[in-house]
């Protein structure tokens, strides 16, 4: 029984079996801000999260939305540019990584781990500073 179990587990990528990070931290980033905008839905990026980051998304992206709802204010796509993007490998089949975004109104962070499970990339945690 435990062999089925640990060969339908996730498994473990290693890098040099998975693409170059970049391209998924910049939509991973973009599509975050969108969720949190309301331009998006956070199920779109469902299957680039794990269940840890997907769920804080959804509850911030629900508080964001109430916020909107209670200032009267319309749902519009934001505008920001993507400042630099800084990441490391601190072991095999990890990345961690530092986004700087510029908004209109402020300069912000976004703080992410992507883990390389079955065979991609997958982002084990986000923060959004």
């Amino acid at each position: 029984m435990g062999d089925v179990e640990e060969h339908f587990a996730r498994q473990r990528a290693s890098t040099a079996s998975l693409p170059d990070p970049e391209p998924l931290l910049t939509a991973l980033t973009r599509g975050a801000l969108e969720v949190l905008a309301g331009v998006r839905e956070p199920e779109q990026l469902a299957r680039w999260l794990t269940d840890e980051p997907y769920r804080s998304l959804v509850a911030r992206a629900n508080m964001a939305t109430r916020a909107r709802s209670a200032r009267r204010q319309a749902v519009m796509r934001p505008a920001f540019a993507l400042r630099s993007i800084h990441h490391s490998s601190p072991a095999d089949g990890v990345v961690e990584a530092v986004i700087i975004v510029e908004t209109a109104q402020r300069t912000r962070a976004v703080a992410m781990r992507l883990e390389g499970i079955d065979s991609r990339w997958r982002a084990t945690s986000l923060s959004i500073l």
